[in-house]
């Protein structure tokens, strides 16, 4: 028995590495000037097992230089994504996290020091990204402490990355908009992003790959609230970068100069 289960266990080992060296990047390439606070990058990623192709937009930001927010937007009529980077004067910015048929968000959501929904423990809700004064980063939400230095987070799930190596027993039969954020293993580097449709174990392989983002190697990436919900947007010079929304959400994680926070 135990020869069959370690067989058994080497052979998923296998197909799950195989899947994701499936997925190839065809092309990736930066979208603004080099002299811009956060790093608009294309990449193009197909996989030729399946004939599967995906494109992803990342919003490529140091904490050193920019702020993460979090922006809730409590009170109908709500903005779209691109009305409210342009109202917040911002860099780049995705939707958020879940929320509810009443419009009432889903899991933790702090906005600009103030606790708006408390941590939840339900399994979807894996991981919270949050925001300090000097950090950003991705924490399993089991592990997530709440602290007065926390200014801004969102709780949201699944958890597609987690050291460096995609997330095991993601959905791997729905395709669908994605939106995730990343970081990389010390908290200097991070992205928002955006994908076309994949399913959540293609996204988790995705964001593994070598150079998917420029030289951006990612150890955490969170899945936000996707499909319809999906929107992305980036600052460059004096236009805009949009991927819009299909539906307004309650609630978008922005990236702002540091000086204004």
């Amino acid at each position: 028995m135990l020869k069959i289960l370690l067989r058994t266990l080497t052979l998923w080992l296998a197909s799950a590495a195989y899947a994701s060296a499936a997925w190839t990047v065809v092309s990736s390439d930066r979208e603004n000037p080099p002299n811009e606070s956060v790093e608009h990058h294309q990449t193009v990623v197909a996989n030729d097992e399946t004939g599967g192709r995906a494109t992803l937009h990342f919003a490529i930001f140091h904490p050193r230089a920019t702020a993460l927010r979090v922006i809730d937007q409590a009170e109908a009529p709500r903005r779209d994504l691109a009305e409210a980077m342009a109202q917040e004067h911002a860099l780049a910015g995705v939707n958020g996290g879940y929320f509810d048929p009443q419009d009432a968000p889903v899991g933790l959501l702090v906005s600009a020091g103030k606790k708006i929904q408390r941590l939840s423990m339900a399994r979807l809700l894996s991981g919270v990204l949050l925001a300090t004064p000097k950090r950003v980063d991705i924490v399993r939400a089991s592990h997530f402490k709440m602290s007065a230095q926390i200014k801004n987070a969102v709780q949201c799930g699944p958890l597609l990355v987690e050291r460096g190596d995609p997330v095991n027993g993601l959905n791997d039969m729905r395709a669908a908009r994605r939106t995730f954020a990343a970081v990389n293993e010390n908290g200097s580097t991070g992205a928002l992003g955006f994908c076309s449709a994949v399913s959540l174990a293609e996204l988790g392989q995705i964001l593994c790959l070598t150079n998917v983002a420029g030289e951006q190697k990612f150890a955490r990436a969170l899945n936000l609230d996707g499909g319809s919900s999906s929107a992305f947007w980036v600052a460059a010079g004096d236009e805009a970068f949009s991927i819009a929304g299909q539906k307004t959400v309650r609630d978008f994680v922005a990236l702002v100069p540091r000086s204004t926070r």
